[in-house]
């Protein structure tokens, strides 16, 4: 359990938080001429290819959305993940989208979706409290907390 009174590592300032100190770093630690410096088994090996604000378009079902979050992994229950009709595999990125012209929020599998390049706006009552503008590269996350959704 966490003490504020305890000083967790020489790095940390309680006034001022954990301190960047370089030379405790892994990361910049030098590496022989051809030598890699291994990825921890916590970091991905990919990417998901859609970030939030990203517009993208579902390969099946053709609705137009925009990404708000995504998981490396499908973590919905098996319940509903077996009443998707096409299965896709749960071992790869997941989005959160909103659906263009309606109140829908969906839960897609990366291979079932692809970049949208139309630009068009995305129509969905909660675009206002996750973004703050559109441009050619998508949405741009604002800064406002996430609203409460608890009934």
């Amino acid at each position: 359990m966490y003490n504020s009174d305890s000083n967790p590592s020489p790095d940390y300032d309680p006034e001022q938080g954990p301190q960047e100190n370089p030379a405790n770093d892994p990361w910049n630690e030098p590496q022989a001429e051809g030598e890699k410096l291994e990825i921890p088994d916590y970091f991905p090996d990919e990417l998901p290819l859609f970030m939030p604000g990203t517009l993208v378009r579902h390969r099946r079902y053709g609705y137009r959305g925009v990404v708000v979050d995504f998981d490396m992994s499908c973590h919905a229950d098996d319940n509903w993940y077996r009443a998707n009709p096409s299965h896709p595999d749960r071992d790869q990125p997941w989005y959160h989208v909103l659906v263009h012209g309606s109140t829908i929020n969906t839960y897609a599998a990366q291979e079932n979706l692809i970049a949208d390049a139309s630009g068009g706006q995305i129509d969905h009552p909660l675009v206002q409290h996750f973004f703050e503008g559109i441009d050619a590269a998508g949405y741009a996350r604002n800064t406002e907390p996430w609203p409460n959704f608890e009934g």
